[in-house]
């Protein structure tokens, strides 16, 4: 803050993105970090310290096979979660982002991502919602177990929730564990399964 209670600001926008900008999320841990993800398919993380011509730090060109939507930012470890038109969720590592390989990859919803979220509570725990009115809820901690082994079904799925229209928005609770809301056409939704 400048001087007479003013903030100084650079009005120059932070410029990389080829096509529209879908999401953005701030690091809980950096606050100079942002996570931006967009319809010309990249990832990109950007230090605000920096000038704007300079401020973009990492991209993921193809981070997904088309629109990249949503983007989460992990509290507890150095991960980011992006979900896309092309019906995936991604788990991007940034010790290892350099690389343009998620570390995780799911392909449960069968329409595009359109919000995800990781928990605020439990270090591998994240929720996502797509466009085919599925909200699922994902454990990166969990291994295969081959007596539990499932046919297409992945062993990091916790738990799906149906039976709203056009679901659009998925939340945790701030202060509550394993409590999420979801927004719909139909309403929103608020819930706690039973395995979280």
């Amino acid at each position: 803050m400048a001087e007479g209670g003013r903030w100084v600001i650079d009005e120059k926008p932070l410029i990389g993105h080829k096509d529209s900008v879908e999401d953005l999320c701030w690091s809980p841990v950096e606050e100079t970090m942002l996570a931006s993800c967009s319809a010309d398919h990249s990832i990109r993380l950007w230090d605000t310290r920096s000038a704007p011509s300079d401020a973009c730090v990492c991209t993921v060109e193809n981070a997904h096979e088309s629109h990249a939507n949503v983007i989460s930012w992990n509290k507890f470890e150095p991960l980011l979660v992006s979900g896309g038109d092309d019906t995936v969720l991604n788990v991007w590592s940034l010790k290892t982002m350099q690389y343009k390989e998620p570390v995780a990859r799911f392909k449960q919803h069968k329409a595009p991502i359109t919000s995800v979220e990781w928990s605020p509570h439990e270090t591998t725990t994240m929720i996502a919602s797509g466009e085919d009115n599925q909200v699922t809820i994902w454990d990166l901690s969990l291994e295969a177990d081959s007596a539990e082994d499932i046919a297409d079904v992945p062993q990091q799925l916790l738990f799906t929730h149906m039976g709203q229209k056009e679901v659009k928005e998925v939340h945790w609770h701030s202060q509550i564990p394993g409590f999420a809301v979801t927004t719909a056409l139909s309403g929103f939704n608020v819930f706690k399964p039973i395995n979280l």
